[in-house]
């Protein structure tokens, strides 16, 4: 009995050894979240897929070492043409990113998520009111052809596509509250017909569910229009506004009862979920031309972690450098993320990953090295700039 007794105890021990040190290896994990604008929108349909089916395309090769250097383990892309006829992501893969990059490792990202975006796509009416129907401005979203600006989620851990949803097909109209888009006069400037059929995503919003160590991680995914190039009714400024709104009231705990995605499913968010909103958001949240600090809706909300402000020192060098508007801005030169004209814009706070309040954030940042420091080379391939936030899990 004895004997048995002492088996027991070692079989016991060694069990709860290996069960806290499996759970002390899911406390210590770490993944990195990113969202990089890599501003790939091209002019032609099939010159994305055609620069992906070789290994020479000079700016593909520079975004492929910069997230060889990062190494997010999911990573959402903005500006990454869609072609429906192309496997980008297994071409972005095998062609640029499994390449070592002046003596980076490779690196490889098994799942992905891709689906159809509004720019580019006719909506057969006159959404700019040019009198002249057709062309980008009468896109869902501005484009010159379908899939043009789209959008690209890479990821080391699963994707569950069967319970990812998307909403580019949700009408602006919809929104509660939607900032309808008026003239000088107080009439409507879209035409109630039109104003119904709008929709409200420049590009589309996903809830792209990913599986980390068998827990659901809803990366919220986007790309809002930028609020300017348009006219006194500030139409891209208001949709702008409420294409950030959509994921306030989407993660709002008691959820959301009126979105409802293109499958046909309402509601927000499941309480208690584990999110990340992610994307190039357009606004910044002291400078620039956003719609009563649009950005400010997420960063405020008690329910999204805000406080890692993302940093860089070539941010800061650049403002100093550049000038120009940047020595009149509000904001910390050092959380820009975007390099603008200094004489018209300026350098801007527009890319973001906001996680959930009560989930970990070990670290956060912005890749703009500054010049000298490792990677400054590679900056220039886009106008904005990598941004990750690191979370324990």
């Amino acid at each position: 009995m004895a004997m048995r007794h002492f088996l027991t105890f070692i079989v016991m021990t060694c069990l709860l050894a290996s069960s806290d040190s499996d759970s002390s290896a899911m406390e210590t994990a770490r993944v990195r979240i990113a969202t990089f604008n890599i501003a790939m929108g091209l002019d032609e349909p099939g010159q994305m897929a055609k620069a992906l089916a070789g290994r020479d395309d000079g700016r593909l090769q520079q975004v492929a070492e910069i997230l060889q250097t990062v190494r997010p383990d999911i990573v959402l892309l903005n500006e990454f043409d869609y072609d429906p006829a192309a496997d980008a992501a297994a071409l972005f893969n095998e062609n640029y990113l499994a390449v070592p990059g002046n003596d980076r490792d490779p690196i490889q990202y098994p799942y992905h998520f891709v689906a159809p975006v509004n720019t580019g796509v006719d909506s057969g009416s006159d959404l700019d009111q040019d009198g002249k129907p057709g062309g980008p401005g009468d896109a869902w979203g501005f484009g010159r052809f379908p899939g043009q600006y789209g959008m690209l989620v890479l990821s080391r851990y699963p994707v569950d596509a069967e319970h990812s949803r998307t909403f580019r097909k949700f009408p602006w109209s919809s929104l509660p509250g939607a900032r309808r888009p008026m003239n000088s006069d107080g009439s409507p400037f879209h035409p109630d017909p039109v104003w119904q059929s709008l929709r409200l995503s420049s590009k589309s919003h996903w809830d792209v569910v990913i599986r980390i160590n068998g827990e659901a991680l809803h990366l919220l995914a986007h790309h809002p229009t930028p609020p300017v190039f348009d006219g006194p009714e500030d139409r891209n400024g208001l949709r702008n506004f409420d294409e950030l709104r959509f994921w306030l009231d989407y993660t709002r705990p008691g959820g959301a009862e009126y979105p409802v995605d293109d499958r046909g499913l309402a509601g927000g968010i499941e309480s208690g979920a584990k999110f990340v909103i992610a994307g190039d958001f357009n606004a910044d949240p002291n400078d620039g031309d956003s719609v009563e600090n649009a950005a400010g809706q997420l960063l405020q909300a008690a329910w999204i972690d805000s406080e890692c402000v993302p940093v860089s020192t070539g941010a800061a060098e650049a403002a100093r450098l550049q000038g120009g508007l940047n020595t009149a801005q509000q904001g910390d030169p050092a959380a820009d993320t975007a390099d603008f004209n200094d004489k018209y814009t300026g350098n801007l706070r527009l890319d973001y990953v906001l996680p959930a309040a009560g989930l970990t954030v070990a670290d956060c940042g912005v890749f703009w090295p500054a010049e000298g420091e490792a990677g400054d080379t590679l900056v220039g391939v886009s106008d904005h700039r990598l941004v990750w936030l690191d979370l324990e899990w």
